[in-house]
């Protein structure tokens, strides 16, 4: 049995716990209204400094854009590593600006320090694209080192062919006088670093702009006509060439890093007056070359420039309608 000696003491500790759990209370209140206020700083927006800006107007046509390595030290603000750049196009009010179709090697319109290429399309009547690189907000002024090369070949102003290489190579699809429907086809291509890939073929088809070689293709119809009934070759370097090969086999080589710098497509005997084939191609320094035709060997005019794209399309022909109908 307690005597009131320790009843009293046991009160005292209690009414003394009960004070330091109340100390303890408001520190613990006052520690997190602290971190509440630094929290609120930290979600203060941050700012990067916008270190250069340069506009480039283009005519139409198909252009690659290349954007040298971006002065500044690397950092990252706000979770955004700069330096960085970022291309854009300026609104157009009819909807028809000047269009990204492809970026290396990130994808969208922005590059990172160590730089990269764009492919523009500029529509009708040309347009503008604006590059602005961003920076640490304490850096200074770059200067933005910018390569502007066109991929397609402007026809003459007198020229009035049914299919210009500019409209070729912007995926138009208008075709020559007498020409029916398209007959779809698949692509394979053996690009170097990459491997096999395999693409609708409908437009360019390749690393159209990237410089990535292409060493092997195979071109597959996918309707109205069989396998057999498509040959092709490539072209090799030091005057190498393949022999011509059916839709569906490879043609080229695979892992001996030795690069296409040219071909040619052309139908079977037996349907190569019923079906046209037209073809582009893209090389390291000519750029897109003219359009060719039913074999015709499509070749840089440099020696030896590496392929890294193929434009091609396969199509019906039709009655010339200022013609009678064939005898027979």
């Amino acid at each position: 049995m307690r005597t009131r000696a320790q009843a009293k003491e046991t009160a005292a500790t209690g009414e003394a716990d009960a004070q330091a759990s109340k100390r303890r209370g408001r520190v613990r209140a006052e520690l997190a209204q602290a971190d509440t206020a630094h929290d609120g700083v930290g979600t203060e927006p941050q700012s990067v400094a916008v270190t250069a800006v340069r506009m480039v107007g283009l005519d139409e046509g198909l252009y690659a854009l290349r954007i040298g390595e971006i002065d500044g030290a690397a950092d990252e603000v706000a979770g955004m590593t700069v330096p960085a750049a970022q291309i854009g196009a300026p609104f157009a009010e009819d909807g028809n600006g000047v269009e990204i179709i492809a970026s290396f090697p990130g994808r969208g319109p922005w590059i990172g320090r160590e730089g990269g290429t764009v492919i523009l399309r500029s529509p009708p009547g040309g347009g503008y694209v604006v590059v602005t690189a961003y920076g640490h907000p304490e850096q200074s002024a770059v200067s933005l080192a910018l390569d502007l090369s066109r991929l397609d070949r402007r026809p003459a102003a007198d020229e009035e062919g049914p299919r210009s290489t500019a409209a070729m190579a912007s995926g138009g699809a208008a075709g020559p006088h007498g020409q029916g429907q398209e007959v779809p086809t698949e692509i394979l291509l053996h690009i170097e670093r990459a491997g096999d890939r395999l693409f609708p073929g409908r437009g360019w088809v390749g690393a159209l702009g990237r410089k990535l070689r292409i060493e092997a293709f195979s071109i597959r119809p996918l309707e109205r006509i069989a396998p057999a009934d498509i040959e092709f070759k490539g072209f090799l370097p030091r005057g190498g060439e393949t022999q011509w090969v059916q839709g569906g086999v490879m043609c080229g080589t695979r892992g001996r890093r030795l690069p296409l710098i040219g071909f040619a497509v052309r139908m079977a005997p037996q349907l190569s007056g019923r079906f046209e084939v037209i073809y582009q191609g893209s090389f390291f320094g000519g750029g897109i070359s003219s359009p060719y035709r039913n074999g015709q060997p499509c070749r840089a005019a440099t020696a030896d420039d590496p392929l890294e794209a193929i434009n091609l399309r396969i199509v019906e022909r039709t009655a010339d309608p200022d013609k009678g109908p064939p005898a027979g």
